[in-house]
């Protein structure tokens, strides 16, 4: 004779492994944290940010026979190219005074801020292994390669003064004003390389496509060319006179010239310029900050 079939036991609710997890205090793994708790976490990492970037700026032409000295040679190389073809052959020399100073102190900031946009372009699809192996914010990362190029323009800082002395430009009190300048700008390229950390984090042929778009924003940037004198000597429509003058490549090169470049004076910088500054340092800084968070949990898969 069969044996009576027992009554089913009801499953215990602690058997729902989501349930058994909050039950215990476990957390999704990689889950994006509330914005103040990221920006603690990312705070605590501040040793890590500094000596990655410090790392990746020695490593940067370790392979080079030169070494660190290629700090100084790219930008001073490319501004004698630059100098060449637009001051030369092209002639946008002809009425800017001072007209290699203002070139090479465009050409410095100007690599400034295009080698940190191409940096973030690199940060999370070139750091895939650190970016899965650890648990860490991955802001850490676009910061750090931004905070590189920081590094690496101080560099660069000395071989312009050394410029400047050549061509009869001696330090006065305005020299002082490049700190603000730079740290706006600092702030500025921080929030963009942000930006297109995700962007690039998702579509990696954008890495292909930004120095198109860099090498167009900086010809529309006043890097070879006076954009004052251009304004001056055209009829331009008010929008591209506004377009010109208030371009956030542009803000921070005309900053840096007025600081150090006597010719340079204030009547040819646009009004509100270092409103005009802050504000785009704040837009992107903050902007780019929360936008990179946004995806913190998508970093690293797929």
């Amino acid at each position: 004779m069969s044996q009576p079939i027992a009554p089913t036991t009801p499953v215990p609710a602690e058997t729902d492994l989501a349930a058994l997890a909050r039950r215990h205090g476990l957390t999704v793994s990689g889950a994006r944290p509330a914005l103040p708790a990221y920006l603690r976490d990312l705070w605590s990492r501040r040793h890590f940010i500094a000596a990655f970037a410090t790392a990746r700026l020695t490593a940067q032409y370790s392979q080079a026979k030169l070494g660190q000295v290629w700090q100084i040679m790219t930008p001073l190389l490319n501004a004698a190219v630059y100098y060449l073809v637009f001051g030369v052959l092209l002639r946008t020399r002809d009425g800017v005074p001072d007209f290699v100073p203002f070139l090479v102190t465009g050409v410095f900031i100007w690599t400034f801020t295009s080698s940190s946009i191409m940096a973030g372009t690199r940060a999370i699809s070139g750091n895939l292994g650190l970016v899965r192996a650890l648990h860490f914010p991955r802001a850490a990362l676009p910061i750090g390669l931004a905070l590189q190029q920081l590094q690496q323009l101080v560099f660069s800082l000395g071989a312009l003064v050394v410029i400047l002395l050549c061509f009869g430009q001696y330090p006065r009190p305005s020299w002082l004003l490049v700190l603000p300048a730079l740290l706006l700008q600092s702030l500025f390229n921080t929030g963009v390389s942000l930006a297109v950390a995700r962007l690039a984090a998702r579509t990696p042929d954008l890495s292909q496509l930004m120095p198109f778009v860099l090498r167009t924003w900086m010809y529309a940037s006043g890097v070879m060319w006076s954009v004052d004198k251009v304004i001056r000597d055209h009829r331009l429509p008010h929008a591209v006179v506004l377009l010109l003058e208030y371009n956030p490549a542009a803000v921070p090169i005309d900053l840096t010239r007025y600081a150090l470049i006597d010719s340079f004076t204030a009547g040819r910088l646009p009004p509100h310029i270092w409103a005009v500054a802050l504000g785009w340092a704040l837009l992107a800084g903050a902007g780019g900050f929360l936008f990179f968070w946004k995806a913190e949990e998508e970093y690293g898969r797929g």
